[in-house]
Order: structure tokens, then C-alpha cells, then sequence
């Protein structure tokens, strides 16, 4: 009986045992059930979230790209067909134009002898080819040159600055294979500045290269940087080295690129005047510091005289100041006045009804002095009056950066007429030679004015007076030529920038009879 009590109780042990095992796995098997649910549902959450952000992201990439096609619309993306775009045709697709990266010459090495600064003098073309001539002096005695600064203390007291004028960066990068070009004095040196112990001097007008070789390199060794106060006409038109001449149209053709405002600017009064076909750019230096300057009084009347006069006395660094007008006149050397204009332009067989664009600031005298021109051409036009008020609002009280629109527009134009030889007429003369001797009329004023007297004595008739004017001026049209050189008398010679014939195809003898 016992054994049959150990015998149950046994069997019982083993069914209980056996009995926590099952419920051990089945709660094994529901813990495990339990968590492969709760995985599931992190999954499920995770890929919920995934879409979610998926979604969050394409549509906000497709109004970027909506957004983008409205703004670059034509350029890139509405002639691409799409879902967003009611066109398309594959016909409209716009391809992009390739842009090769810019590839900067290789850095000029070499050692450096000390710092060249400059303090550029007069308007903006006289201060434009004496940067040329700094560049290529400084490449000449192997110095750093700093910045050139521009000229504020002239009658024009234009306070813009070399980079408000010209694009700075280009002109040191694209120069870098010449020399070394820096927008200001290393700390060290540029305290000396501060201090006002620069070494000061204006070197000697129309010297040779040799000059500043034997003479302005010794005090830069010297003294570490020297400053070069004056700058017009510092370097001679003719007997420079091949590479000093062509280094100096390098820099005036290419290093020196407006700003990009001035550009976008100077080509959107462009494209204005393109619209209405060809224009002719009238240079006409009829403004009051001009005749205040020469003295030449035409067409003036007494107050005007009075008030030009006072005028010239009040600037001490106008030397001049006795002047007679009338000898000055007859001998070539004042401006033409605007009627004495508007008979060349119409002798020369000028179309009356071309587009007459007039790069000068304020004429003197206003519509009284320009009724004469404007009645034989009606179509004269001024930057002011192509563009809105706002458009130039930048450029007030900066007759630099108003004298650079007019440039590019005298570039660009189909005839450019000066009536004065001064900077900007011999430097725009010059770059259009360079650009293939576009037609620019080269008036010869002492000649001009002794034929108009004598038509307005009625010693001519119009005929004869016209056939006269246009025999004189028949090779003088920009044509190719020689550069006029006299030896010892730079001031009457052809000036280098008007006619940089080393920088031109080889002269031939068959293009010009002069």
C-alpha cells in the first residue's frame, strides 16, 4: 500500500512537473508572440514615419522646383516637359550654354624689389591710361604695385573709389603673370602711410622707362615703397620696349573691366539705341569747365564770357589765364561749338534722321546753344532721357561712373564723332582701332573752322563748303596709320593710347594716303 502511495505520488509529481513545462512554454510562446507583436508595430511606426518625411520632402522639392521655374521659366525649366507644365513638347527644350571654367594665368615669380603706390590725376580716361602706364612700370622694375588710387580732388570731386569704377578683382588676377598687384600695403608698411613718411614725389611727365629704372627703382630699394603723386603723362608715347607697349594695351583692353553694374547698365543703353537701329555717339565737349579751361568763348555772350573767366581764375592749377579766343579758335585748339557741329555733321552727309547719342555732361548754354543741333538732327538722346530717373540714381555726383557709361556706349556705336581731342576722345579713338577700326571721325578743326566762317560770309555755297568737308576728312575715318612721332616735342606728337600701333595688325601703306 505504501508502495502503491509513492507510486501516485510520483505519477502526481510528474504530471504537475510536466505541467509547469507546458505553461512555461506557453508563456514562453505568448512572451514571444508578445514581442514579435510589439516589433511589428515599431516596424509599422518606422515605415509610417519613413513615408511621412519621404512625403514631407518630395513636395517641398516640387514647389522649390515650381518656385525655380517661375523665376528661370524660358532658361531652364519651363521648356523642359513635366507634370507642372502645360507645354510639353519636347521642341521647347532650352539647352544651357556651357561655361568653361575661368583658368587664371599662372603667378609671375620673381623677387620683389619693394612697393609702388599711385595717386591717379584728372578724369576717369586720363586716370585709365595712367594705370596702364603705373601697371607697366611696375612690371618693368619688378615691385609690387598697390591699388591705384583715383583722383577726388579735381574739378569733378568724384569720391568713387578704384573698385567702385573698375572690377579690382579682375584686374589683379588677370595681371598676376606680370606682376604682383595688392589692394593695400602689408601691415608692416602700411603703418608708414598712417604716419605720413611715405616717400613722395611726381615723377618727370613723358620720361623713358629707363627713367623710372635708374631713378625711381633706387628709391624704392631704398625706402621700401615710394608713392608716385602725379600720373598723366608720366611714361613716353614711342621708344619703349615691344613688351611695355603691348603690356600697356593689355591692360587698358583687358585687365581694366568696368563693374558689373556699370556694364549691365552701359549694355542695356545699348540695346535702347540698338532697338531703333544704327546711332551715332557725339562726343561733345561743350560743357563749362572745358571752356572755362581753354578759354574759348564762341557763341558766348558777355555774362557767359565774364562768368567762364572768373571760373578759370578760381582753379590755381589752370596755368593759363590770359587767353585770347578767337587766335585759339582759329589755330584748332577750342572745342567746336554745337552749330558749328551740327553744319560738319551735315556737310559730312550724316543721315538727319540717325539716333544721335550725346556723351558730354551738361551742355553750357542748355537748348539755346543745342537748338540749331537738334533742329538738323531731332533724334538726339542722353543716357538721361533713355533711362529712368532711378536707374541712375547710383551714379550722382560720380562723373567717373557716368563717364563710363558713356565709354561703352561710344564702343559700341556705329560712328563715333569727337568734337575735342581730349582723354576721352583719344581713348575711345584708340580702343576702337583696337576693335577693328570702327568709323570714328577725326575732325580737323582748324581746317573746319575756316571753311564754316567762310560759309557763313557766304564765301562759299553749300555745296562747295560740304565737297570741302568731306575731301578733308575723307582719311580720317580710323583708319589704319602711323603714329605721328616728334622727337623732343611729346605734347604734339600722336599720343600712344589714341593709336597703340603695336598692338594693331601691321600697317599697310595701301590703307591710308597720309
Amino acid at each position: 500500500m505504501c508502495r502503491i502511495e509513492k507510486k501516485s505520488d510520483r505519477k502526481s509529481r510528474e504530471y504537475k512537473e510536466e505541467e509547469r513545462r507546458e505553461m512555461g512554454l506557453k508563456a514562453t510562446s505568448e512572451s514571444r508572440v508578445e514581442k514579435l507583436r510589439s516589433s511589428m508595430s515599431r516596424s509599422r511606426m518606422k515605415l509610417w514615419m519613413i513615408r511621412a518625411t519621404t512625403s514631407v520632402l518630395l513636395w517641398t522639392c516640387i514647389v522649390q522646383l515650381t518656385a525655380l521655374g517661375d523665376m528661370w521659366g524660358p532658361r531652364v525649366l519651363k521648356g523642359w516637359p513635366s507634370c507642372f507644365s502645360g507645354d510639353s513638347s519636347v521642341n521647347n527644350v532650352v539647352s544651357l550654354p556651357f561655361v568653361a571654367p575661368r583658368v587664371l594665368p599662372p603667378k609671375r615669380v620673381y623677387k620683389n624689389n619693394g612697393y609702388l603706390m599711385v595717386s591717379c590725376n584728372g578724369g576717369l580716361n586720363q586716370m585709365r591710361a595712367a594705370i596702364c602706364d603705373m601697371v607697366a612700370i611696375a612690371r618693368y622694375l619688378n615691385v609690387t604695385l598697390i591699388v591705384p588710387e583715383l583722383d577726388k580732388t579735381s574739378f569733378w570731386a568724384d569720391p568713387s573709389e578704384f573698385q567702385d569704377i573698375f572690377d579690382v578683382d579682375h584686374f589683379i588676377t588677370s595681371l598676376r603673370d606680370e606682376v604682383r598687384i595688392l589692394k593695400e600695403l602689408p601691415p608692416r608698411l602700411k603703418r608708414r602711410v598712417e604716419l605720413a613718411t611715405v616717400y613722395s614725389m611726381p615723377p618727370i611727365s613723358w620720361s623713358d622707362i629707363s627713367y623710372y629704372h635708374y631713378q625711381i627703382l633706387p628709391l624704392i630699394q631704398r625706402y621700401k615703397v615710394v608713392h608716385l603723386n602725379r600720373t598723366d603723362a608720366r611714361l613716353a608715347n614711342n621708344g619703349q620696349p615691344l613688351e611695355i607697349q603691348r603690356l600697356r594695351c593689355r591692360v587698358n583692353f583687358s585687365a581694366l573691366r568696368f563693374t558689373s553694374q556699370i556694364e549691365q547698365l552701359g549694355k542695356r543703353v545699348i540695346q535702347l539705341l540698338r532697338k531703333n537701329g544704327p546711332f551715332l555717339v557725339l562726343h561733345l565737349r561743350y560743357e563749362m569747365d572745358m571752356l572755362a579751361f581753354s578759354g574759348c568763348t564762341q557763341g558766348c555772350n558777355k555774362e557767359e564770357v565774364e562768368e567762364l573767366t572768373r571760373m578759370r581764375y578760381a582753379y590755381p592749377w589752370w596755368k593759363e589765364k590770359i587767353i585770347n579766343s578767337d587766335l585759339k579758335r582759329k589755330d584748332g585748339l577750342c572745342p567746336l561749338t554745337p552749330e558749328e557741329t551740327a553744319l560738319t555733321l551735315r556737310a559730312l552727309d550724316i543721315d538727319p534722321s540717325i539716333q544721335i547719342y550725346i556723351a558730354a555732361g551738361e551742355i553750357y548754354g542748355g537748348e539755346r546753344r543745342m537748338a540749331s543741333l537738334a533742329k538738323a538732327f531731332p533724334k538726339l538722346v542722353r543716357k538721361e532721357t533713355l533711362l529712368e530717373s532711378s536707374d541712375l540714381r547710383f551714379f550722382q555726383n560720380h562723373s567717373s561712373q557716368m563717364a563710363a557709361l558713356d565709354y561703352l556706349v561710344s564702343l559700341e556705336s556705329d560712328i563715333f564723332v569727337p568734337t575735342y581731342d581730349g582723354n576721352m576722345a583719344k581713348v575711345v579713338e584708340g580702343h576702337r582701332r583696337f576693335l577693328g577700326f570702327k568709323k570714328t571721325i577725326l575732325l580737323d578743326r582748324g581746317l573746319l573752322v575756316s571753311l564754316i566762317d567762310k560759309y557763313n560770309s557766304e564765301s562759299l555755297s553749300w555745296d562747295e563748303f560740304s565737297s570741302a568737308v568731306k575731301e578733308t576728312h575723307a582719311f580720317r575715318m580710323g583708319n589704319p596709320s602711323k603714329r605721328l612721332v616728334i622727337p623732343d616735342r611729346p605734347k604734339e606728337e600722336d599720343y600712344f593710347y589714341a593709336n597703340p600701333e603695336e598692338c594693331l595688325p601691321p600697317f599697310d601703306e595701301s590703307w591710308s594716303s597720309t
